[in-house]
């Protein structure tokens, strides 16, 4: 298995025709339970030029690169800074956990204001997304018994209940499950996870699924609990530091 931060991006970084403001490690490596033969999943952005933006041609604001390493799939994603913030108030968690993530292997002064800027952006509505990945998962794993979209399903609920009541992004599942109340079967679940990435879950699908209904109600009731604001109170913040990159970069 890559080791995710033992990853050289310097020759990939360099090639790119622009600036790339930041990568880091997202998918299984993040959340904390990567197999042998998980794909190294790396997000960031990337920072056209003014012009991209203002002629009669569509920008490319989304860019992305495949390549093998030691026979593991690498793939790198990256978004125009521009499309990345509107992501980032669009309540997507997906993208504060990528712009969040401690696995970092390129970074550069807009990256930590951007990170800076983060908490700003959070608000109870966040909940949403985190409730309907939890049941796109489930779903999945409804359909193929699959082990891999569980662990999804319960990581996605947790996260989304720690967000709720803490304000923090935790993406990592081992960590939450030293933060919220989970069921006990979910470290054997993630060692499992180790030897294999499309494994089934050996599981009682009656007693998941109940599990995942009772974290779906406590994600309800930190959503009205939460002291999360209604709106973010970055746009401005946001706005300026976009203007600002673009005309130095």
């Amino acid at each position: 298995m890559i080791d995710a931060l033992d990853i050289d991006l310097t020759p990939v970084v360099a090639e790119q025709p622009d600036p790339v403001l930041f990568a880091t490690v997202s998918g299984a490596h993040l959340y904390g339970f990567p197999s042998r033969d998980s794909d190294v999943d790396l997000r960031g952005a990337h920072l056209l030029p003014t012009a991209a933006l203002v002629g009669l041609r569509e920008p490319e604001e989304t860019r992305s690169k495949m390549w093998l390493r030691d026979g593991v799939e690498m793939d790198l994603v990256t978004h125009d800074l521009r499309k990345f913030v509107r992501l980032m108030l669009r309540r997507n968690g997906y993208v504060l956990e990528q712009l969040l993530s401690p696995l970092v292997v390129h970074t550069t002064e807009a990256h930590r204001e951007l990170a800076a800027l983060a908490p700003g952006v959070l608000t109870r509505h966040h909940a949403h997304h985190y409730r309907g990945f939890a049941t796109t998962q489930w779903r999945l794993f409804d359909r193929t018994g699959e082990l891999k979209p569980l662990l999804y399903t319960f990581r996605v609920l947790l996260t989304g209940i720690h967000l709720m009541r803490s304000g923090e992004v935790q993406a990592h599942l081992p960590t939450l499950l030293e933060q919220v109340d989970a069921p006990a079967y979910l470290p054997e679940l993630v060692a499992a996870k180790a030897d294999r990435e499309h494994g089934a879950a050996d599981v009682d699908h009656a007693r998941v699924r109940a599990d995942v209904e009772r974290l779906h109600g406590v994600l309800d009731e930190a959503q009205q609990a939460s002291d999360l604001p209604e709106a973010p109170a970055a746009h401005d913040a946001l706005h300026d530091l976009v203007i600002r990159v673009r005309l130095e970069g």
